[in-house]
């Protein structure tokens, strides 16, 4: 009976590989190496714009997407995506929110917002791998430290971000608070809730995956997470990259930095979506009002807007988006 179940197993591990990545689940084994490494050539997005492009998918985001976007503002309702500025040092707020009175009318804030705590927007200049960022940039390290980065920063947002936003909440499919730290969220689940919600993801939408991250700290208190050793998080599963690429998505946002740890591919999604898709990513959003307002409504769809500091050479910036009903 066993020598059958292993069987079928592997059968079935066969098949899934034979179907493409995208049909992968919880049965089936992690990514392998070799299978991340060849999706580098054959999911990239480089030179798909053009050799000197630095927007990647946000070249998805066309006028008529906008336009789209805006016609579903039906109640005029917005949600603020962005949690509030901690400035409470903890286990996953290492470096917080510093804000200083100067005098009775003025104050400083200053903040090292990449992370786990802060909500904030990560251009294409965040990561790199052996020095190669999207779109084959190579900057000098020296130069880059000296005078910040020449190209992909987020300066290339200085207009905004307006598209249609769509919310996947799998803690609410899976009838949770929130998830356990370290639940791996696959094609299944994404596609599950596209069923259940009457939604799906489309070319040019900002893709918001909701997993319960400040829910289960606000019930729970904070806990370790990230890529740091021992950390735990709940995020997507490196096999959902190939259906990320698949379905051209322009954006994507998580309450946490878009991938599921321990994974045998650390921080697989975030880096793979950064350097080979072009995709910037929205990190530590805060997702529990939005998704309380989309089920207030049953409408997991609505006009999202982004608006990041027009910060010359940065790799990245704060922000506070907007969901528009």
């Amino acid at each position: 009976m066993a020598r059958t179940l292993v069987t079928a197993a592997f059968l079935i591990g066969l098949i899934g590989a034979a179907a493409g990545a995208p049909q992968r689940n919880a049965a089936v084994a992690d990514v392998t190496q070799a299978e991340y490494d060849r999706w580098k050539k054959e999911l990239s997005n480089w030179g798909r714009w053009g050799k000197d492009d630095q927007l990647g998918t946000l070249n998805l985001v066309t006028a008529a997407k906008r336009r789209a976007a805006a016609a579903l503002v039906k109640d005029g309702v917005s949600v603020s995506l962005a949690g509030d500025a901690d400035t409470v040092k903890a286990v996953d707020n290492p470096n917080p929110y510093d804000h200083q009175m100067l005098a009775i009318g003025s104050d400083r804030i200053g903040v090292n917002y990449h992370g786990i705590a802060h909500t904030h927007i990560d251009s294409l200049a965040h990561i790199h791998e052996n020095g190669v960022f999207y779109n084959g940039y190579t900057p000098a390290e020296d130069a880059v430290l000296k005078n910040g980065h020449t190209r992909n920063s987020i300066y290339n947002l200085k207009n905004g971000v307006v598209t249609r936003g769509v919310l996947i909440d799998i803690p609410r499919l899976k009838g949770l608070p929130y998830l356990e730290p370290g639940t791996p969220i696959f094609v299944s689940d994404l596609e599950a809730w596209e069923k259940k919600a009457g939604v799906k993801v489309g070319p040019g939408d900002a893709l918001l995956v909701r997993t319960g991250v400040w829910a289960r700290r606000k019930a729970e208190g904070p806990w370790l997470r990230g890529r740091a050793e021992g950390g735990r998080s709940a995020g997507l599963h490196p096999s959902v990259i190939p259906w990320l690429r698949q379905r051209d998505i322009a954006l994507l946002g998580s309450d946490h930095p878009q991938y599921v740890s321990p994974s045998n591919l650390r921080g697989a999604v975030h880096d793979f979506a950064l350097v080979y898709l072009g995709v910037h990513l929205v990190d530590n959003a805060d997702l529990e009002a939005l998704a309380e307002t989309a089920a207030a409504r049953n409408r997991w769809e609505f006009m999202l807007t982004i608006a990041p500091l027009p910060v010359r050479g940065a790799t990245g910036s704060p922000v506070n988006p907007i969901a528009v009903f």
